[in-house]
């Protein structure tokens, strides 16, 4: 049998991946990213670090669920030949990260050795943007679970994953049975990036943002 070692590749600027994460890609014979669709991953290219990634099986994958259900078998597949997979994703493995749950429970089953390294998410980021400490009471969705939406009523949310208008206005229009349609919220972008962009914008144009990508967020304070 083979391991498994996920790691981080932080929220979007090398300088956010841990040293310890660093190291370990350094020395990954067998270095897997989920995605390269990733501000780090350019930098790990001009740094030399040899990889591959599961991007194919975005494309191939009839839903985000067998897509997830994928990348797993695979990542197990290879560790049953023996194979020492380091096996890096965007942000935190710890945050909002489907694969890695499954990989815990399934590596478990398949008697596969599973090390989770420590990494720093975009979380950490916007709090210190927007002055927010989590202690205050923070429920932190992915913007296409908004059926979740009303269980996090008294808190503030942090939508992540706001990467098209039609997932923004699905949020939107649960939310604004929560709020009024002025509420104020902050539309996130590409934080730690050199075009960051951080704006408070009323509640009713959430989803008429011209610059949505797989890097926004929202978010909603509590009333």
């Amino acid at each position: 049998m083979g391991e498994i070692t996920v790691v981080g590749l932080g929220p979007g600027r090398f300088g956010l991946i841990t040293m310890e994460t660093w190291e370990i890609l350094c020395g990954a014979s067998c270095l897997l990213l989920r995605t390269s669709v990733h501000p780090t991953v350019e930098p790990l290219r001009r740094k030399g670090l040899v990889f591959d990634s599961y991007d194919r099986f975005y494309e191939e994958a009839e839903d985000f669920s067998s897509l997830y259900e994928h990348i797993v078998a695979d990542l197990l597949a290879r560790a049953q030949r023996g194979d020492r997979v380091v096996y890096a994703v965007p942000g935190s493995p710890s945050v909002a990260e489907r694969t890695v749950v499954l990989l815990r429970d399934k590596a478990k089953e398949a008697g596969i050795s599973l090390r989770i390294l420590a990494g720093m998410s975009f979380l950490e980021v916007l709090y210190a943007r927007l002055g927010v400490d989590p202690i205050e009471g923070i429920a932190v969705l992915d913007a296409m679970d908004v059926d979740r939406i009303p269980a996090c009523r008294g808190v503030s949310l942090v939508l992540t994953q706001v990467y098209e208008q039609r997932i923004a206005s699905d949020a939107k229009i649960m939310l604004l049975e929560m709020f009024p349609d002025e509420h104020e919220v902050m539309y996130v972008r590409h934080l730690a990036l050199p075009d960051e962009s951080v704006r408070r914008i009323p509640l009713f144009e959430m989803d008429r943002q011209p610059d949505m990508d797989h890097l926004t967020s929202v978010f909603v304070p509590h009333l």
